[in-house]
């Protein structure tokens, strides 16, 4: 990424860089975005939200409603299973094939039909629900699952892979009028790689997608006055955002939501869940010509942006990686499971299945 003292144009979009994992278009100016972060991180044991409760469902747990499907995610099973992949995990390693492996084998158990869609230089998989529709856009819930050498990867991107194999449990079970993708893609590190392998196939096949939720990160939240950095500029392209999180003292408490507008209704869903949930949301969305300008780039650093450039609409949902956890990419401490927060990454999945059953088309 260019340097921050860019000509203003290019350096306004530059500095909207509020999510992704993607190491080779981090700021060289690291100083000129850095605010006070704190510097011990982050007792997670005592920052879970006041307003979501741990063991109490907004809604009973059943297949009624995408808020009564919404309300059996466990956040044990989360928690399990973030630690069983929060380990370093750079392709080709034993830990990443082992990971790769871990989504196969939950998808198959939970009745998916699975591919490990093998595109040259890594592995995607993917585990096929028809519809009742075969016809009607599909719905695809994702996160990437490799990661840097020598870092544990829980929040980037253990948080988002746990968050994808509970969504794939809790979705097994229901009738839909759109056939549903869980997927675990490779080589998001590498650029976007697995993704943009699957949404250029998906593409030259004519396969519609209704939408692709892609979980960034979804794991790290701070109650902390000015643990949030706000990039210079936000204000100029979301001004009632930008206001939003500055009236709230700057605190990382919210999820982010990062789309194109053919994810309106997906996204709108998504907010409603949140709110039910008590879970601050963000959401920033851009126009067809957003998505695809070089000026908006640092907004296309993780996998939804593959979907964007095959037309496909895609929601990025994120805790703003680097923006918010010092532990990125190992940068200030180890990225481990200590740091994430168990009810903030339970109400996140559960707002994003939700929105999920919604937009498939959840049966009697």
């Amino acid at each position: 990424m260019p340097s921050l003292v860019a000509s203003p144009p290019r350096a306004l979009f530059a500095l909207l860089a509020l999510s992704a994992c993607h190491s080779q278009t981090q700021p060289t100016d690291a100083a000129a975005l850095t605010v006070d972060v704190p510097s011990a991180p982050l007792d997670a044991s005592h920052d879970v939200p006041v307003d979501v409760p741990v063991d109490v469902p907004v809604a009973t747990c059943g297949a009624s409603s995408p808020a009564a499907v919404a309300a059996c995610v466990r956040e044990a099973d989360l928690m399990r299973d973030l630690t069983q992949i929060a380990t370093p995990r750079p392709p080709a390693s034993a830990h990443h094939d082992a990971v790769r492996d871990l989504c196969a084998e939950r998808f198959a158990a939970l009745g998916y039909t699975v591919e490990r869609f093998d595109y040259g230089t890594g592995v995607n998989v993917l585990g096929v629900k028809p519809g009742v529709d075969a016809s009607a856009p599909r719905v695809i819930v994702s996160a990437h699952y490799d990661h840097v050498s020598a870092c544990p990867g829980a929040d980037d991107n253990g948080s988002g892979v746990a968050g994808v194999l509970e969504a794939a449990r809790l979705l097994s079970t229901g009738r839909y009028q759109r056939t549903l993708v869980v997927a675990c893609w490779d080589e998001e590190e590498r650029g976007l790689i697995g993704s943009q392998a699957y949404a250029r196939r998906a593409q030259a096949a004519g396969e519609a997608v209704a939408v692709a939720y892609v979980f960034e990160m979804i794991g790290y939240r701070s109650t902390e006055p000015q643990s949030q950095r706000l990039p210079t500029g936000l204000n100029l392209v979301f001004p009632r955002q930008s206001a939003q999180i500055r009236e709230n003292d700057n605190r990382g408490d919210f999820i982010t939501l990062i789309a194109d507008e053919g994810a309106r209704a997906p996204v709108a869903a998504m907010e409603r869940a949140a709110a039910a949930l008590s879970l601050p949301s963000i959401s920033l969305s851009l126009s067809a010509a957003q998505t695809r300008s070089p000026l908006y780039g640092d907004l296309q650093r993780s996998d939804h942006a593959p979907f964007w450039a095959a037309g496909y609409p895609a929601i990025q949902i994120t805790d703003t990686a680097e923006f918010r956890n010092p532990r990125y990419h190992c940068r200030s401490g180890q990225d481990t499971v200590d740091s994430i927060v168990p009810g903030f990454m339970r109400a996140v999945v559960q707002a994003t299945v939700a929105s999920a059953a919604e937009t498939l088309g959840l049966l009697p």
